[in-house]
C-alpha cells in the first residue's frame, strides 16, 4: 500500500540497473502449487491450549482450523447500498473441535454449516465478538480432523468509510451522481466484506463470483472465465487466484472503462477509470509496463498472475493498494494529463505505480507472517520503486530525491517516542498505525544502505533467493537476512538487526585529533535524553579524504562507541558518509565544515550537499549547533540549483515561520528574500531551452517561497499578472510554475479569489488540478474564508478522502491554526464518525503546527481528557513533534531576531 503523505543516481548503480534491463536473464516461472512447506509458517502444528482457544492474544485466531480455499459469491446492490454473499471455505481441521473462530465485523452472518464427505452437514450457532472482530461458530457434534467445507451466508452494507467493501460516488458528464463499489482490505478489513481468516499467514486460493446489474462491469484479482445472465443479473466468474492473503482480495463494480491491454511478455496490462477519464491514462500505463518488465528482470521471476489491472477510484483513503492483479489507486496517483502535470506530479505517479507493481512479488507472492513484519512488504516496495523509476527515467535522479524521504524518516526517528521498524502489533488499530514513515522510508533507507554496503549485484541475488525460497508462503525478517547473508557471505543479521529491532538512529561525530580522525556514535534525539539510554549500531561508514588534488576513500564498520582512523599528511578536507547513503546523521566538528566549504560546495555531489545542510539543520533543532551558525551557513547556498538541497533550506525557513513571534516575521521574510531572491532572478519565470525537468520544478518551488515566506510584493504582483494570462491561455505558463501562482494568490487572496478557486476546484478537468485548488483553500489567511473551508470538511462538500488532510493543513497555517484547532475540538466526534480512520490519524499530525506554549498545553489537555488512541505510538510522536517545536521556540526566543539580522550582514 502506498501512504498518501509520501513525497517524493548514482552513475555506477544506474549502469548496473540499465544492464539488468538489457541482459539476457532466465526467468523462473513458479507454478501456484510449488510451495515448499518447510519454508513457510508451520500452520496448525504442535497444538497447545492457546491454539484451540485463540491464543493469549485475543485478536489472533487459533491454528487448529486452517483455510485453503474460498469459493466466494457476492451480490452488491449499488442502489440500496447493500450486499449479500455466500462463501464456501475448504478448511483443514488439525484437532477435533466443536468451535471454529474466524474474523467478521459489520456483517450479519445468517447461517453456518460444516460438511464432510459421507457425513450429514453440521449446523453451527453463531456468536459475534464485536471487540475482537471475530465470529464463534459452535457445533453440537465434534468436527473431526480432516478436510471440511464451511459454508456461510451473510449480508452487509456498502459503507462510506473507504474500508472493507465500500461505495464511491462521482458526477458523470450530465452532472448526475453515479456509484461504484470498491474494496480496501489492508490491513484487517477483508472481514468487513466476507467472513474469513483475516491474518496474513492464513494464505488460501480464492475463486470469486460477482452477481451484478447487467449494465455494470466487475473486476477482481484474476481474469474473467465466464459471464452469463441469470434472473436478469450478470454473473461474472473469475479464475482461481494464487495462494494469497485475504487482505489482497479485491472486487470493483461499476460503470468503468479499460484501456486496450498492453502486453508485458504474456501479461495483459490495463488501466481502468470512470467514464471520461481514459485520456489521462497513457503516462500511468507507460510506467506500469516499464516497471513490471523491470521487476521480472530484477527478481528473475515471471509475474505470477494471469493479468494486471490498475484501477483509479474516485474515493480512496490511501495512495494505492497492491491487491494482487487488481491494484486500486487514488485518481491523483494514477491519472494525469502530461501536458499540464508538474514534474513532481509525474514523479508521484511513477513512484506509486512502480511501488504497487513491486508488491506483486514483495508482499503478494511472499508475505510477512504478521503485521509486525510489515516493513518486509512496504520498505522493499519503496526501495524497489526507486530502482525501477531510476532505470526508466535516469535523468530524474530519483536516488537524489530519495534523500528527502530519508530526511523525513529522520524527523520521526529522532524522537524519543519513535519505534523500531519491526514493532509488536496486537489490535487492528496497531496494524493500521504501522503504515507510517518508519515502515516505508526508514525501512527503505536501511535497505539502500545495506545494498550499497554489500554491493547491488549481491543484494539482488540475495533478494532472488529469498523470493524463490518463500514463494506463495510467508516469511520473517530473519528469512531475509539468511538469504542475503548466504549470498553475501557476510554476517548480515548481526549488521542489520540493530537497525530493525531498536529505535532511533546514530549521530556520528567526526573531528581531527592530532594526526587521526576521531569518530564516535551516540543516539540522535531532538530532546535531551538520559545518558543511561545507551545504544550501539553497526554503522557502515564511507569517508573521503581530499589531499590536494587527489582523494582517498576509507570504508569501515563502526561497531564500538568510538574509533580512530590514521590520516595521511596534507589532508585538506574530510567528508564522512561519502555518497550519502548511510542512515545516520554526521556532526563535522573542529573546522571540518569550514574545510568542506573552503574547497567549494560545487566540489560535492548534490546528495552530499543535501546531507551537509540537512545534518546542520537537524543538529540546530537538537541544540547542538547554534542558530546563528546555521543561518550563516544558509548564505553559502544562494548559488545552489539542486531542488532537494533547496527543500531543506525552505523547510527550515517554514519551521522558523511557525515558531517565531509576529514581531520577528518581517525579519524572517527579509532573510527569505535574501536567500531565495538571487536564485529566482537567475532562473527567471520562464523555462529555457534544453532545461531539465528538475530545474523547472525548482523554479516553481522558489517562486512560491519568495511570494509566500518572503512576502515579496513584486513576486505577488507578477504572480497575479501571470495567473490572469494563464487563465486566458494556459500555454503562457510552464506547468511547474502554475502551483506557485495558485499558492501565492491564495496566500494574499480575498473572498473573491476564494470563490474563484472554489469554482476551479469544483470544475477541475484533472485530478491534479482538483487537488491543487482544493489545497489552496487551506492557504488563505482571513478568518471568514477559513471558516468556510473548515465547514466544508464536514458538510460533504469535500470528499472524506481529502477532508482530514485539509484540516491538518489548516492547523499548519500560522494565520489559521488557532481557528482550525478550535474547530477540531468542537467537531471531533463528528470527524471521528465521518473520516476514514487512516485520514483521522494523519489529520492529527497537523498539531505539530500549533507551536506556541499555550496551544501545546491545550492540545495535551484535549487528547488526555478525551483518552484518544490513534494506534501504536502515533499520538505520542505527534505530541513530541509539537514539544520539539515549542522547546526550540523557548530556547531561541531571545536570540532569533538578532541571529537573523546578523546573518544578513555581508
Amino acid at each position: 500500500m502506498n501512504i498518501l503523505s509520501r513525497r517524493e543516481v548514482l552513475g555506477d548503480l544506474g549502469r548496473k540497473v540499465r544492464f539488468l534491463l538489457t541482459a539476457s536473464i532466465a526467468y523462473t516461472v513458479l507454478p501456484p502449487q510449488s510451495v515448499d512447506a518447510s519454508t513457510t509458517r508451520p500452520q496448525g502444528e504442535d497444538m497447545s491450549m492457546d491454539d484451540l482457544s485463540g491464543s493469549n492474544d485475543p485478536y489472533r485466531l487459533p491454528r487448529h482450523v486452517i483455510p485453503t480455499r474460498y469459493d466466494l459469491r457476492l451480490e452488491p446492490d449499488l442502489t440500496t447500498g447493500r450486499f449479500t454473499g455466500q462463501t464456501a471455505i475448504l478448511v483443514t481441521v488439525k484437532t477435533a473441535t466443536q468451535t471454529i473462530f474466524l474474523n467478521a465485523v459489520d456483517l450479519v452472518l445468517q447461517s453456518a454449516m460444516a460438511e464432510e464427505k459421507n457425513r450429514a452437514p453440521l449446523k453451527a450457532s453463531i456468536e459475534m465478538e464485536q471487540q475482537t472482530q471475530r465470529a464463534r461458530l459452535s457445533f453440537h457434534e465434534p468436527i473431526d480432523p480432516g478436510e471440511w467445507t464451511l459454508t456461510l451466508l451473510f449480508e452487509g452494507t456498502l459503507n462510506d468509510k473507504l474500508r472493507g467493501f465500500y461505495r464511491s460516488t462521482y458526477k458523470d458528464a450530465s452532472g448526475a451522481t453515479q456509484t461504484l463499489a470498491a474494496t480496501q482490505f489492508e490491513a484487517t478489513d477483508a472481514r468487513r466484506a466476507f467472513p474469513c481468516w483475516d491474518e496474513p499467514d492464513f494464505k488460501a486460493v480464492f475463486r470469486t463470483t460477482l452477481i451484478i446489474d447487467p449494465h455494470l462491469t466487475a473486476v477482481s484479482n484474476t481474469a474473467v472465465v465466464s459471464e452469463s445472465i441469470e434472473n436478469n443479473k450478470k454473473v461474472v466468474k473469475f479464475a482461481d487466484s494464487i495462494k494469497m492473503s485475504t487482505y489482497l482480495v479485491a472486487f470493483i463494480v461499476g460503470q468503468i472503462e479499460a484501456t486496450k491491454p498492453v502486453y508485458v511478455d504474456k501479461t495483459p496490462l490495463r488501466l481502468w477509470t470512470i467514464p471520461g477519464k481514459q485520456p489521462l491514462t497513457s503516462f500511468g500505463q507507460d510506467i506500469a509496463a516499464a516497471s513490471l518488465k523491470f521487476f521480472e528482470d530484477y527478481y528473475g521471476i515471471s509475474y505470477p498472475g494471469d493479468k494486471l489491472d490498475l484501477l483509479a477510484i474516485p474515493d480512496f483513503a490511501s495512495g494505492a493498494m497492491e491487491n494482487f492483479g487488481a491494484i486500486t489507486f487514488r485518481e491523483t496517483a494514477l491519472l494525469v494529463d502530461q501536458r499540464t502535470g508538474t514534474h513532481a506530479e509525474l514523479e508521484r505517479i511513477a513512484d506509486v505505480v512502480a511501488h504497487e507493481n513491486a508488491h506483486m512479488w514483495f508482499g503478494d507472492l511472499v508475505t510477512m507472517s504478521w503485521w509486525n513484519g510489515l516493513w518486509l512488504n512496504e520498505a522493499f516496495a519503496t526501495f524497489m520503486e526507486m530502482l525501477a523509476v531510476d532505470a526508466w527515467k535516469p535523468e530524474w535522479k530519483r536516488w537524489d530525491l530519495f534523500a528527502v524521504a530519508r530526511a523525513a524518516a529522520f524527523s520521526v526517528d529522532g524522537l524519543m517516542s519513535t519505534r523500531p521498524i519491526e514493532f509488536p502489533v496486537h489490535a487492528p488499530k496497531d496494524a493500521d498505525a504501522m503504515f507510517d514513515i518508519l515502515t516505508y522510508e526508514k525501512g527503505a533507507s536501511v535497505l539502500r544502505m545495506l545494498e550499497q554496503h554489500i554491493g547491488p549485484t549481491i543484494f539482488r541475488d540475495g533478494v532472488r533467493q529469498y523470493l524463490r525460497t518463500h514463494a506463495y508462503g510467508n516469511a520473517d525478517t530473519k528469512d531475509l537476512w539468511t538469504a542475503l547473508g548466504t549470498v553475501a557471505r557476510q554476517p548480515v543479521p548481526e549488521l542489520m538487526n540493530g537497525w530493525i529491532f531498536q529505535p532511533g538512529f546514530p549521530l556520528v561525530t567526526a573531528e581531527i585529533r592530532g594526526h587521526e580522525l576521531y569518530l564516535s556514535q551516540q543516539r540522535f534525539t531532538y530532546l535531551k535524553q538520559e545518558p543511561a539510554a545507551e545504544q550501539l549500531w553497526q554503522i557502515p561508514i564511507q569517508v573521503r579524504l581530499t589531499i590536494g588534488d587527489r582523494t582517498e576513500h576509507r570504508r569501515l564498520l563502526l561497531t564500538e562507541r568510538e574509533t580512530t582512523i590514521g590520516l595521511p599528511a596534507g589532508v585538506t578536507s574530510i567528508l564522512v558518509n561519502e555518497g550519502g547513503h548511510g542512515f545516520y546523521r554526521v556532526r563535522h566538528r573542529g573546522g571540518l565544515i569550514e574545510q568542506l566549504l573552503g574547497q567549494g560546495l560545487d566540489c560535492l555531489p548534490a546528495m552530499e550537499r543535501f546531507n551537509l545542510i540537512s545534518d546542520a539543520w537537524a543538529t540546530t533543532l537538537a541544540g547542538l549547533m547554534p542558530i546563528p551558525d546555521y543561518l550563516r551557513l544558509t548564505a553559502r547556498f544562494t548559488d545552489e540549483r539542486d531542488r532537494n538541497v533547496w527543500t531543506v533550506l525552505l523547510d527550515s525557513f517554514s519551521f522558523l515561520n511557525r515558531i517565531i513571534t509576529p514581531g520577528d516575521r518581517a525579519a524572517l521574510e527579509a532573510l527569505v528574500r535574501d536567500r531565495v531572491g538571487p536564485a529566482v532572478k537567475d532562473l527567471g519565470w520562464d523555462p529555457k531551452s534544453r532545461e531539465s525537468d528538475l530545474i523547472r520544478q525548482l523554479r516553481g518551488d522558489l517562486i512560491g517561497a519568495l511570494g509566500k515566506l518572503g512576502n515579496d510584493q513584486a513576486t505577488q504582483r507578477q504572480a497575479a499578472e501571470r495567473y490572469q494570462r494563464y487563465r486566458e491561455d494556459p500555454a503562457t505558463a510552464d506547468a511547474n510554475v502554475v502551483p506557485a501562482l495558485v499558492a501565492i494568490l491564495a496566500h494574499v487572496g480575498d473572498e473573491a479569489r476564494y470563490d474563484e478557486f472554489s469554482e476551479r476546484y469544483r470544475t477541475a478537468s484533472t485530478p491534479q488540478e482538483e487537488r491543487r485548488y482544493l489545497f489552496s483553500l487551506a492557504a488563505f489567511r482571513t478568518k471568514e474564508v477559513l471558516k468556510r473551508t473548515l465547514v466544508r470538511t464536514i458538510n460533504g462538500e469535500i470528499r472524506t478522502q481529502d477532508a482530514p488532510f485539509i484540516v491538518g493543513a489548516l492547523m499548519m497555517n500560522v494565520d489559521g491554526r488557532e481557528q482550525a484547532w478550535e474547530f477540531v475540538k468542537a467537531n471531533w466526534d463528528q470527524m471521528d464518525r465521518q473520516f476514514p480512520k487512516q485520514g483521522l490519524r494523519r489529520m492529527c499530525g497537523g498539531i505539530a503546527g500549533l507551536a506556541t506554549p499555550e496551544l501545546e498545553h491545550d492540545v495535551q489537555e484535549f487528547f488526555t481528557s478525551r483518552k484518544i488512541d490513534l494506534g501504536g505510538k502515533t499520538l505520542e510522536q505527534y505530541l513530541e513533534q509539537l514539544r520539539v517545536a515549542v522547546s526550540f521556540r523557548e530556547r531561541e526566543a531571545s536570540t532569533i531576531h538578532t541571529a537573523i539580522a546578523r546573518s544578513l550582514e555581508r
